[in-house]
């Protein structure tokens, strides 16, 4: 049980090294770091990364707080060169008015109202997938979510402009993705943008292939409307937006947004069916109750965008998978002059953290943490979750755009495929990697069989 610290007294933290402070351990394994500050030292924790003031806040109001004064008494965390590279200045990257006129142009595009609309395309490019199982064959689960979720975000970004695309856009993504997480663990973190090394230069390889994919993307996009074609994909409502001054997104916005939504729809989305099936696998009971529910509520049809709402032990499962493994691991924010939390000041340039991953496993908000366990969910649950306590998504008004989108979308693949085969993974258990979100640090194979009903 970790300590409460009152408001006033000094926090206290672990030694760190001259110069690089806590940036050892914590490039070492970065989720058990949050873990131990948390049981080492209580709930409000100072630590060092290189030069910097940090503090670690691990109660949910101190965390609902930090979220929500975001843009206000704290300032988002410059997020480091690579993120830059992938995302540009998109809505994740920008701040005061430029992020909330980004915010405004993009957010339309991914409210319940249009999500409905791609709920078709969600399941037709799961139930495309299912047709090409059979029963005993051996698969890499992180492989097949990552092909299906990239198909679905193409079609529900890009329409059919980025077909035959698909291949190019997931290996330079998958290299991206490698590179941030270890750019963001590691001294280069600390570097200058203009000190080339080989990480980096892997990074702007790849980044120049998204570069060129989307840019041709677009330019179809944009003869296709000048042509006064209608498309109902996300990119066309990106083209079609226009700010209080009546002013498009420029090319590069576009650029940055469609990689941001992309990252958003195949990224998080693809970890997170990988790890429920995952976490399926291991536990029959749960599983049994997932088959019994689709077999009732869907009897043998494809799921539409309403039975999101008919499907809640389908949406428990989603929703322990996104608690055990959070998309969004870890947050943080500057503060600025007024900035306090629970009553008590914050230092101005104190960058405080807040950790999904560590609140997510504290035993005081969810009794025996590492258990998959879907029930807790349940409305008459014994022990109700703490607002703030589960927050996979961010919150606060920079929370995740499109946390709808992929909450439907995972919904709709696991009932799709759940309804046809069970992903039998057997004993051994993936580990996980803190990369842009939480990924498997090996493959997770799995053999196909039918349900037991």
């Amino acid at each position: 049980m970790t300590a409460t610290l009152p408001p006033g007294t000094r926090s206290v933290g672990p030694r760190g090294w001259p110069v690089l402070g806590n940036l050892p351990a914590f490039a070492r394994d970065p989720l058990a770091f949050f873990e131990s500050l948390r049981d080492g030292y209580g709930d409000w924790v100072s630590w060092s990364l290189g030069p910097t003031r940090n503090v670690l806040v691990s109660l949910p109001e101190h965390a609902g707080e930090l979220l929500g004064a975001v843009e206000s008494t704290f300032r988002p965390t410059e997020l480091g060169w690579a993120v830059h590279q992938l995302l540009g200045e998109g809505v994740v990257v920008a701040t005061g008015d430029d992020w909330r006129r980004k915010r405004a142009l993009v957010q339309p595009a991914v409210r319940p109202r249009q999500v409905r609309g791609y709920a078709a395309t969600m399941a037709g490019c799961a139930d495309a997938l299912a047709g090409t199982w059979r029963e005993g064959q051996r698969i890499d689960v992180h492989r097949e979510m990552a092909g299906l979720t990239q198909r679905i975000a193409v079609h529900t970004l890009f329409g059919s402009d980025a077909a035959g695309r698909e291949g190019p856009i997931a290996a330079a993504m998958a290299a991206a993705q490698r590179e941030l997480g270890a750019e963001f663990r590691g001294v280069t973190m600390f570097l200058p943008p203009w000190v080339r090394t080989p990480g980096r230069r892997r990074m702007r390889a790849a980044v120049a292939v998204l570069d060129r994919e989307m840019a041709h993307v677009i330019a179809e996009h944009e003869a296709a409307s000048a042509g006064g074609a209608e498309r109902d994909d996300l990119l066309s409502r990106l083209l079609a937006a226009r700010d209080e001054q009546g002013l498009p997104l420029s090319r590069k916005e576009l650029r940055d947004e469609s990689i941001t939504l992309y990252v958003g729809g195949h990224e998080t989305t693809s970890t997170t069916l990988t790890w429920a099936w995952q976490l399926l696998s291991g536990a029959p009971a749960a599983r049994a109750r997932l088959t019994a529910e689709l077999d009732t509520v869907l009897g043998g049809r494809l799921p539409a965008y309403d039975d999101y709402a008919r499907l809640p032990w389908t949406r428990q499962v989603v929703k322990e998978a996104l608690r055990l493994y959070p998309p969004i691991w870890l947050i943080t924010a500057v503060a600025g002059a007024d900035a306090s939390l629970g009553g008590r000041p914050v230092a101005p340039d104190t960058r405080v953290w807040t950790s999904p991953w560590s609140m997510h496993r504290d035993p005081r908000w969810f009794p025996d943490p590492e258990a998959f366990r879907p029930e807790r969910w349940d409305e008459d649950a014994p022990h109700p979750v703490p607002e703030h306590a589960w927050f996979p998504f961010g919150g606060g008004p920079r929370a995740c755009l499109g946390a709808r989108f992929a909450l439907v979308e995972a919904v709709l693949v696991l009932a799709v495929l759940g309804q046809r085969f069970h992903l039998d993974s057997g004993a051994g258990r993936a580990g996980v990697f803190p990369g842009l979100t939480l990924q498997p640090d090996r493959p997770v194979l799995a053999t196909l069989r039918r349900p037991v009903r």
